[in-house]
């Protein structure tokens, strides 16, 4: 299968941290990148806050990523959606699904699956599930997940940076969890039920996603939504090539970095990172300012498939 080309309508792109720790360099290049690809083509950009993993949730986090974004001269769209309040949405996906036969609980742990699974894909830490409870759960287990069934097709799409991207589900994951039985939704669950609920027709964002993406197609397809187009952007990672954790380089108010002060060199070399060219008159100029520049000479050919450090200054 392949996804649908250009979307013809207008765009509307989004921004959605999950407010676990403070917004780092990373997560400001998916700001930016993401924003640069809607404002470019007059198109509408939303927040989203994807807090469903409540334990893991920093309280005041949230509030301080918008103070953040709003101080280095991002301007949203509309209302902040917050997934924590939107469990009924994502339930009522959740049992179409099984009314179309294609969930099912399951009952294995990870022991098990790893016990008996094959290795997990090239580049993925995801343990290929074998579909031992798709025809019910074996007398004694305990119901863990909610799982989909997927089958063996190839699934490919058109990343707008990295280029044509394909995986056959059931050698990358397998039959994927949707909802623990616990109580949480799955992200990709989530996060396909949120992007068609708001209109989401472009997802920008950051390359550690890449190989997730077809698990949300596939999605997309069995609720009947339509597919988004997608562009990855290049990881920031450390000197030693690694990634950045969520506490590595905080650039937000949390981490007391001065905005004010120096907001507008971080936002200059966020857009160097992505292939940018700003020129040096923007050096010392206020940050929407910045922006609007960017803006307007947005060059998205420019920007590199290759994930490298970030210099800040």
């Amino acid at each position: 299968m392949d996804s649908a080309g250009l979307n013809p309508d207008p765009v509307v792109g989004r921004f959605a941290p999950s407010p676990t720790g403070p917004l780092h360099l990373g997560s400001l290049v998916a700001a930016l990148g993401s924003y640069l690809f809607a404002r470019h083509a007059g198109g509408r950009w939303l927040l989203r806050m994807e807090d469903i993993d409540l334990p893991r949730v920093v309280p005041g986090i949230a509030d301080d990523m918008l103070a953040t974004l709003e101080i280095l001269g991002f301007q949203w769209d509309g209302e902040v959606l917050y997934q924590s309040k939107r469990t009924e949405i994502y339930d009522a996906a959740l049992q179409d699904l099984i009314k179309k036969g294609v969930a099912y609980l399951c009952g294995c742990t990870r022991s098990e699956i790893a016990n008996i699974s094959s290795a997990p894909a090239s580049g993925s830490d995801d343990i290929v599930y074998p579909g031992l409870c798709r025809e019910g759960i074996a007398p004694g287990k305990v119901e863990r997940a909610y799982r989909v069934k997927v089958y063996d097709e190839v699934l490919s799409f058109i990343d707008g940076i990295m280029g044509r991207y394909s995986q056959v589900l059931t050698a990358s994951c397998g039959d994927f969890v949707i909802r623990r039985a616990d109580g949480p939704f799955a992200y990709h669950l989530a996060v396909v039920v949120d992007d068609a609920a708001t209109g989401i027709n472009q997802v920008v964002r950051g390359s550690d996603l890449l190989s997730s993406t077809p698990r949300q197609i596939y999605l997309q397809r069995l609720l009947g939504y339509s597919t988004p187009s997608y562009a990855h952007l290049p990881l920031v990672t450390g000197p030693d090539g690694a990634k950045l954790s969520k506490r590595d380089n905080a650039v937000s108010l949390a981490a007391n970095v001065d905005l004010h002060k120096d907001g507008g060199a971080l936002l200059l070399a966020a857009l160097r990172f992505l292939g940018q060219a700003p020129p040096l008159f923007l050096n010392g100029a206020p940050q929407q300012e910045i922006l609007h520049w960017a803006v307007f000479n947005f060059k998205p050919e420019n920007i590199p498939r290759i994930s490298s450090s970030f210099t800040p200054a």
